[in-house]
């Protein structure tokens, strides 16, 4: 089986190696948000910039410390040259803090090629999809000037089918965590999807199809435990996963953009490409920062629970992160009056192994008295 966690771990030498081989250009991005299908039509790879959960105070003189951890460590990648192969970078307008981070990398990082997408803030607006279709006019169009070459239907064709595959993949991998003893393991999950951010999504595709072919017949070591759910902001570090299954937990599904709301749901096909991604990511699962006011998420997240059957959920936030933190107290009540106990755990930087451990348990202890 594909080791999908070397993939996260060797990132950056994957994306070297995918230049020198392909002599495409590697486009860093850092919200979800941004329309890939965009960035393959123009021959180019996009790969989530993400952190090393290594504390740095490289970037302190560029963040307030008062923002959240995550941000601070993407910069600080790109401060100490982690990402110096990146040819562009590209964000799809997100949280005050991830926008820090990209205003201070487009100015103190030498970089070819930098773009803004004004994403609305408001997805419910009649107007956001009018609008949205401007901005990925001109990201394409940037895109286009920059490179040279033009960006065809064809092109956006290839791109929109070469993300949607790997989003039906990845949906059926989530199946396979649906029986009592699920197939695949939360920490398996996890790395499947991020390593997906950080691969060509032709390779990865078939990579998850070989491994959906060979799942089925593999013994499975997982033993059934409680079922727990993860709902919240940005997690990159896959130990978290493993820390909280050693307990004897089975985490089923998940509700973050480094999970399934990266890719639960597809671009539908219209004779408009850019209308039909504009559709795509104005009805995709939101995140906190695009939901303020009508809080849609709610909904979908209770679903999943039910969907995949589970016993409790795991509140994840960074520490700081404001627009996760205000979002805490809807989705616990949500959650818990749908007979859903909750726990809410801050990440910060580096995981403290120890003081999850010790959370975890406590969370699953309580789950037992109250079946009990």
């Amino acid at each position: 089986m594909v080791s999908f966690q070397d993939v996260v771990n060797n990132r950056h030498d994957y994306a070297k190696e995918w230049k020198a081989r392909t002599g495409g250009k590697v486009i860093g991005y850092f919200c979800t948000y941004t329309p890939e299908e965009i960035i393959y039509a123009a021959g180019m790879l996009p790969v989530r910039i993400i952190g090393s959960n290594e504390p740095s105070e490289v970037s302190e003189s560029h963040i307030p410390s008062m923002y959240c951890p995550f941000c601070r460590d993407c910069l600080a990648q790109g401060l100490t040259g982690k990402y110096d192969y990146l040819d562009g970078i590209v964000l799809a307008k997100s949280c005050m803090h991830m926008m820090q981070a990209f205003w201070s990398w487009s100015l103190n990082i030498p970089i070819a090629f930098s773009h803004f997408i004004g994403m609305p803030a408001v997805l419910g607006s009649p107007r956001s999809k009018e609008r949205l279709i401007d901005e990925f006019l001109r990201f394409k169009e940037s895109l286009e000037q920059w490179t040279g070459k033009p960006i065809t239907d064809k092109d956006l064709d290839r791109g929109i089918d070469t993300l949607n595959t790997n989003r039906k993949l990845l949906r059926q991998v989530y199946e396979l965590r649906k029986p009592d003893t699920p197939l695949v393991s939360g920490a398996e999950a996890g790395a499947m999807v991020l390593s997906s951010m950080l691969s060509d999504k032709v390779e990865h595709s078939k990579w998850l199809e070989q491994v959906i072919s060979e799942i089925p017949h593999r013994q499975s070591k997982i033993p059934a435990g409680a079922r727990l759910m993860i709902v919240g902001s940005e997690n990159h570090d896959l130990e978290l996963y493993k820390i909280i299954e050693e307990k004897g937990a089975n985490i089923v599904i998940d509700e973050f953009c480094m999970g399934s709301r990266y890719f639960w749901n597809q671009t539908p096909e219209q004779e408009d490409r850019l209308s039909a991604i504009a559709e795509r990511y104005i009805t995709r699962p939101r995140c906190p920062v695009k939901d303020v006011n009508e809080r849609q998420r709610l909904a979908h997240i209770v679903n999943l629970a039910k969907e995949f059957n589970v016993r409790g959920a795991l509140l994840v936030h960074q520490k700081f992160c404001t627009p996760h933190a205000f979002d805490l107290p809807h989705v616990r009540k949500a959650l818990e009056e749908n007979g859903i106990p909750t726990y809410a755990l801050e990440l910060d930087v580096t995981l403290h192994r120890g003081s999850v451990q010790t959370r975890t348990e406590a969370f699953l202890e309580m789950l037992e008295m109250e079946v009990a």
